[in-house]
């Protein structure tokens, strides 16, 4: 019975919020605040990702703005984008979903920043499906947090992506299992103006649209500095 309930909190806030077209200015404006937020999140020195984990990435997803809905158990929602390494750079970014049930957050109407790193193959082939489910799908752990921590090395082990949360100021590894991961199809339609796979793009077949150059351009610059600061 809680389950059926869930999934009908989830089925009435992605109804009413999330999948309502979106325009180019508004995907310009999500890609924008991805940069800010993994710009906040790598200035937080002792509190950021660790560079031997960004050395690692295969694929960096942000989701600004991850809402918790104020419903009786607890429903999250949140659109981001995902930008992966490829043999010459990072690629132009796609659009994702992100759904979950309750997973811990403090308080109602509680929005947060969420950043996915895949960090080996698995994890890039993840993001290349239409949907998976985080802890089911895909193994996934709360990240480690620390400018160049040594800690928690089973995720090199194990997990396929790390996640991490940013809420109030505060960052820190977070547990999504149960979160499913959907490819938005129609906001990357949108952004490129036309059809384009996931695949093709997230493989770096596809050129960095203008608007996406600042993104794209900051990551690779987290992937660079991690490589020299070992």
């Amino acid at each position: 019975m809680k389950k059926a309930i869930v999934s009908l909190c989830i089925c009435l806030m992605t109804a009413s919020s999330g999948f309502a077209a979106s325009s180019k200015s508004d995907l310009q404006d999500r890609v924008d605040a991805a940069k800010t937020v993994l710009d906040q999140i790598m200035a937080a020195g002792d509190k950021s990702i660790p560079m031997n984990i960004m050395e690692q990435a295969t694929c960096i997803a942000v989701v600004p703005g991850y809402i918790k809905g104020a419903l009786v158990f607890g429903v999250q929602y949140g659109q981001g984008v995902v930008t992966c390494r490829t043999g010459h750079g990072w690629s132009a970014p796609v659009f994702i979903r992100m759904v979950g049930g309750s997973f811990g957050f403090q308080g109602g109407g509680q929005s947060t920043d969420l950043v996915l790193v895949a960090v080996n193959d698995r994890g890039f082939q993840d993001l290349l499906k239409n949907k998976f489910k985080i802890g089911g799908d895909a193994a996934a752990s709360a990240g480690p947090v620390g400018r160049n921590t040594q800690a928690a090395t089973d995720w090199k082990m194990s997990a396929e992506l790390l996640s991490y949360s940013r809420s109030k100021g505060l960052f820190a590894g977070i547990n999504l299992d149960g979160t499913s991961v959907t490819q938005n199809k129609d906001d990357t339609e949108t952004y490129f103006g036309g059809p384009e796979s996931f695949e093709n793009v997230l493989k770096g077949n596809v050129p960095v649209p203008a608007g996406a150059v600042p993104f794209v351009r900051q990551v690779a610059h987290y992937f660079s500095e991690a490589k020299h600061d070992k």
